[in-house]
């Protein structure tokens, strides 16, 4: 598949958001995210907002679905959302839930391998229930506890080989990249780059970042989309 850009909205304004998500279409991104953040502020409504600015663009909620899948998918679904997110550390009946859901209302599904034990099986795991794609997954917090500790911040970059090698399904990684490993992504294997906190979010404030963001996005996805098909 060619590689796909996703701006990953981590905002608490949807006012905020569909500016952002509007410059960066114009920069060649290919995909929205409706993160955590902003369906926390915004619900069902920022996904409608979105959807009505932007007919046609890919959604993803972002919702981390742990309990109530099926409801949870149907809702964001009926709400705009093309992708919705489960994670792999929810019951396998739960996922299951979602991927019916994603059938049912033509919905696709990411699961989300954050804090497995062992990352690359909790990918194979999602891939096995029935997920479309893989999100491989360092979190926000985990990797500041962590570097507060003084070791080391764990990076997504990793193990990101073999949770390619280990699934047929698309990759993302997500979690503390830096420019140059989100632009990395396609050459080890994972076609859906996201960007996001820090890339073009202040991961502190939950804002835009500052600067000339969509220049700097516009490069960003001609690069990744250079690569061409993976």
């Amino acid at each position: 598949m060619k590689p796909i850009v996703q701006i990953s909205l981590d905002l608490t304004s949807i006012d905020e958001a569909l500016e952002t998500a509007a410059m960066a279409l114009r920069a060649g991104v290919d995909w929205l995210e409706a993160g955590t953040p902003l369906i926390l502020a915004e619900g069902l409504h920022g996904v409608r907002k979105l959807r009505e600015a932007f007919p046609g663009i890919p959604i993803v909620a972002d919702l981390k679905t742990m309990d109530g899948g099926y409801l949870e998918a149907e809702m964001m679904a009926k709400a705009g959302a093309t992708h919705v997110v489960v994670m792999a550390r929810a019951h396998a009946e739960t996922i299951k839930c979602v991927v019916k859901a994603g059938k049912d209302f033509g919905v696709e599904v990411m699961g989300d391998n954050m804090i497995c034990e062992d990352m690359v099986a909790g990918a194979r795991w999602l891939e096995d229930l029935g997920c479309d794609y893989v999100i491989h997954h360092i979190g926000y917090d985990e990797r500041r506890g962590i570097a507060a500790m003084g070791h080391r911040m764990p990076s997504p970059m990793d193990q990101l080989r073999e949770v390619v090698q280990a699934v047929k399904i698309p990759v993302q990684a997500v979690g503390g990249l830096s420019l140059e490993q989100a632009i990395a992504c396609p050459a080890y294997g994972a076609p859906l780059v996201v960007l996001g906190a820090p890339l073009t979010i202040d991961a502190d404030a939950f804002r835009t970042a500052d600067g000339n963001l969509e220049a700097s996005l516009r490069l960003i996805c001609e690069k990744i989309h250079a690569y061409g098909d993976i």
